[in-house]
């Protein structure tokens, strides 16, 4: 059984462009000629359906024979993503502070953002 995050993985694994598809195609072609191709190509998708299928039912079974509850590890890997690096520095960098509330945001030097000005950008793509 497939999460939808699966998706994202095999787009991971198989990153190819356009023309990396069409060198693909070409070297089909020679290979296989133009009356066996549509055949090789069935077969390989059907053969890449049951790998898929064999590798989810064994990691199923693992975490079945194992006692794990795949969900909880599964969101547990997922919040690893909250600490790439870029996500914590887009945080740390981040404009969005809100400003002090009470009497002493009156006497602030810092004048409010109008629609007029443009908005800063996060950081500045100059010093970098």
């Amino acid at each position: 059984m497939t999460s939808p995050g699966n998706a994202a993985y095999a787009g991971d694994v198989f990153d190819i462009g356009i023309g990396e598809i069409m060198i693909l195609a070409v070297l089909g072609l020679l290979v296989f000629g133009p009356e066996r191709l549509p055949k090789a190509a069935a077969d390989a998708v059907r053969m890449l359906k049951q790998v898929r299928g064999m590798a989810a039912n064994a990691r199923q079974d693992l975490a079945d024979s194992a006692g794990i509850d795949m969900s909880e590890t599964v969101e547990a890997v997922r919040s690893f993503g909250d600490l790439h690096p870029r996500k914590l520095a887009a945080g740390i960098f981040s404009d969005d502070t809100e400003a002090p509330t009470g009497s002493s945001a009156q006497g602030s030097a810092q004048k409010p953002a109008t629609a007029s000005q443009p908005p800063r950008p996060a950081f500045d793509p100059d010093a970098t």
